[in-house]
């Protein structure tokens, strides 16, 4: 038979106290650093988020459709293929609708975009 020592155990000391209490005091100091950089990037996201009536220069130009599903759609419907510059303008055509629905949800006082406040136009 196999005894404890020779099967699988690992010959490994228990920390000391003192080694312990260091590991737990640097794993605190992670976590209160996270927890701080966390805020941090909150922080910045809120002071990114666009005020209605404020400059659009700083918000990002990405594209807001899903252009494999784009182009499968009119793909579907007409039998057409679609132009990789139709995004951006498809986009831009998004961000306008988009704007003008935050304007409507702000002049009603809200903070939420509502379907309504797209047909309101």
């Amino acid at each position: 038979m196999m005894r404890h020592r020779e099967a699988w155990a690992e010959k490994v000391k228990a920390p000391t106290r003192e080694a312990w209490q260091r590991e737990e005091d640097e794993e605190q100091a992670r976590e209160a650093n996270s927890v701080a950089k966390e805020k941090q990037m909150s922080e910045e996201a809120e002071k990114r988020r666009r005020i209605v009536g404020a400059p659009a220069d700083d918000l990002p130009r990405e594209v807001l459709v899903v252009v494999s599903k784009l182009k499968a759609y009119v793909k579907a419907r007409s039998g057409m293929n679609t132009s990789d510059s139709v995004t951006d303008v498809l986009s831009d055509q998004i961000r306008k609708l988009c704007d003008a629905a935050i304007e409507v949800a702000a002049q009603d006082g809200r903070k939420t975009v509502l379907d309504r406040d797209f047909k309101a136009r």
